[in-house]
């Protein structure tokens, strides 16, 4: 009887096991992290100094594909609209090195700056937000 028992114990997990098999694989969440790839940040933050009202500040965020599987870079978003972010369109091939081009328009946004880029990507570890800091100064007059 015990070994019925036991055979009956084991059959029914074995059918638990293959299910959670099947799901995984049918899951998209799981198929993104078999292709996933790795990425070092070079520039992570970067701080323009003093610019003036008006004045627009340019950078390239630099990033390398560390790992196995291409790059690839679905979308780059800024926390507001005077900041634009500008990702690759090709992937990244492995030991490359690519660039997230952002240019801020200071105009109005007088004071200190602290914008954040989203960067979503194939990458695991996830790329962390990038940042943008520095001070828009008024014109003189």
């Amino acid at each position: 009887m015990a070994t019925i028992f036991s055979c009956t114990l084991f059959s029914c997990d074995i059918r638990k096991n293959k299910a959670k098999d099947d799901v995984k694989a049918s899951d998209p969440s799981v198929q993104v992290f078999k292709d996933s790839t790795t990425v070092q940040i070079i520039d992570s933050v970067y701080n323009f100094g003093k610019v003036t009202d008006g004045e627009k500040v340019e950078y390239n965020y630099r990033f390398k594909n560390t790992g196995k599987n291409p790059l690839i870079i679905t979308t780059a978003t800024a926390s507001c609209g005077c900041t634009v972010p500008e990702k690759p369109e090709a992937p990244i091939k492995p030991g490359e090195t690519g660039f997230i081009k952002v240019v801020f328009n200071s105009q109005g946004r007088v004071g200190d700056v602290h914008k954040e880029i989203t960067v979503v990507s194939n990458a695991y570890p996830v790329f962390p937000v990038l940042e943008l800091r520095g001070q828009v100064m008024e014109v003189k007059k």
